[in-house]
């Protein structure tokens, strides 16, 4: 009888214990398997989008949302300075649809943007983000993932962004 309870207490204990580690360890969501195309017609999944183990931030955002062109002109002006300090890459992720696609390009280029485009015209990466308004913007960490999310943008949004992403970049845990 001593034998049954010593032997019950010890599985008991021993399945409390890795309990209370799940429960410390966060297990973070990483990027969905969604297939898009790049502005040159490129299929890529977005499950293999990454940074060669440094942090990314990920923008969705429409040509028609000047809130969106705010923040990643905003960024553009700091890129290679956040590039050269963290070695973050952006990739901006438009949801226009397959009669406005044709335009994200020249306007990225127009304003002078040299991140990465990615064209979800189906809106199914968006969907499997969650996103519901834009800008939505995203940091992924260097092991890809997702660490970080933010609606909207305003003036000094960016300050906050590259805080984080220094933090990301040096390895420290943002997550609460």
């Amino acid at each position: 009888m001593k034998k049954a309870l010593f032997t019950s207490l010890l599985i008991l204990s021993v399945f409390s214990v890795t309990l209370a580690q799940e429960k410390t360890e966060k297990i973070l969501p990483k990027l969905p398997s969604v297939d898009v195309k790049t502005p040159d017609g490129k299929i890529i999944n977005t499950a293999t989008l990454s940074n060669d183990g440094k942090p990314m931030i990920i923008s969705f955002w429409a040509l028609w949302c000047k809130p969106c062109i705010k923040e990643l002109t905003t960024i553009a002006d700091v890129y290679d300075e956040w590039q050269e300090e963290t070695g973050v890459k952006i990739i901006a992720v438009s949801i226009d649809d397959a009669r406005s696609s044709a335009r994200v390009k020249p306007t990225a280029d127009g304003k002078g943007w040299t991140y990465d485009l990615i064209l979800d015209q189906n809106s199914d990466f968006k969907r499997a983000m969650n996103v519901n308004l834009i800008p939505h913007t995203f940091l992924i960490n260097g092991k890809g993932e997702i660490v970080w999310q933010h609606t909207s943008f305003s003036e000094g949004a960016e300050l906050e962004l590259i805080e984080l992403v220094r933090k990301v970049s040096k390895g420290e845990d943002i997550t609460e």
